[in-house]
């Protein structure tokens, strides 16, 4: 029985067979560290197909190399060994080798007064490619956010002022009557409304093995944003995202050109791209940018 050959059927050979741009595996679980964080990522792994006449690829030579990256710290420099070995493995058959990482860095993140913390997802994306003309890389990140309408704000405060004109007109009131009335629900006849948003980076680094610090970019976009989304809170740290929300009122627009200016300030980036997306309580649809 040991000297039994087993069919290779995937190297079958057949004229007409035509080439094909990627073939692979997607769904792949493989355990990682990124950012010196447990993750447990989705990988999809690929490489082309490009000699004519040629039934498949050889899929448990990507699947073996991948577990060897178990557990390991993801660097760009490793993947594109990585890659490069899906090459080496399927000589004369591809030129190029495909990758995609996509997991979530779980971060602690401090509340704005109090001493409390909590643990927050940040999802995040690599998509690496070599081939002929070299190594490419792209990451993508993804932030939550509270986004407070501009528009929403002032017609909560001419409901303010109108409601001050009705309680007062005509009267001189104290300071403490003011105070009193500002204190009361009759105050905020109207709230502006808020939402929870979420922006997406994707990032292309000037230098393809040298991926920008991602704990460095959380704190440099949300503190462009002013309104990150919170983990565990008391009292005083929600009054302090209402200031903050308060101070940092944003159409989708304004959030967008907000994250624009720390990933312009990056000198390791090559290139950027930023969509943004409030998730509008007001309207049935959200407002993107």
């Amino acid at each position: 029985m040991n000297d039994l050959s087993l069919p290779d059927v995937a190297s079958q050979t057949q004229a007409t067979l035509a080439p094909l741009d990627r073939v692979g595996m997607a769904g792949i679980r493989l355990p990682l560290q990124v950012a010196g964080q447990a993750v447990q990522a989705r990988v999809e792994a690929s490489v082309s197909l490009d000699t004519p006449g040629v039934r498949g690829i050889h899929m448990s030579r990507l699947y073996l190399a991948l577990e060897a990256l178990a557990g390991e710290e993801l660097t760009l420099t490793a993947l594109q060994a990585l890659l490069q070995h899906f090459l080496d493995s399927h000589q004369g058959l591809s030129l190029s080798a495909h990758l995609r990482v996509a997991g979530e860095l779980l971060l602690k993140r401090p509340a704005l007064v109090s001493p409390l913390s909590g643990h927050k997802a940040y999802p995040f994306e690599i998509a690496l490619s070599l081939d002929p003309r070299g190594f490419h890389v792209e990451l993508m990140l993804e932030l939550g956010y509270s986004s407070t309408c501009p528009c929403s704000a002032a017609l909560s405060r001419q409901m303010t002022q109108r409601a001050f004109s009705e309680r007062f007109a005509g009267q001189a009131p104290t300071w403490e009557a003011l105070h009193e009335w500002l204190g009361s629900e009759a105050a905020m006849p109207a709230t502006p409304h808020s939402q929870r948003s979420k922006a997406r980076l994707w990032l292309r680094p000037a230098d393809p093995l040298q991926a920008p610090d991602w704990i460095e970019l959380v704190d440099r976009c949300e503190a462009a944003l002013g309104t990150a989304l919170q983990t565990a809170v008391k009292r005083a740290d929600e009054q302090a995202f209402a200031l903050a929300n308060g101070h940092n009122l944003m159409f989708c627009e304004d959030a967008a050109r907000r994250l624009a200016e720390p990933l312009r300030a990056l000198p390791d980036l090559a290139a950027f791209k930023v969509r943004v997306e409030h998730e509008e309580s007001l309207h049935a649809h959200d407002a993107v940018a």
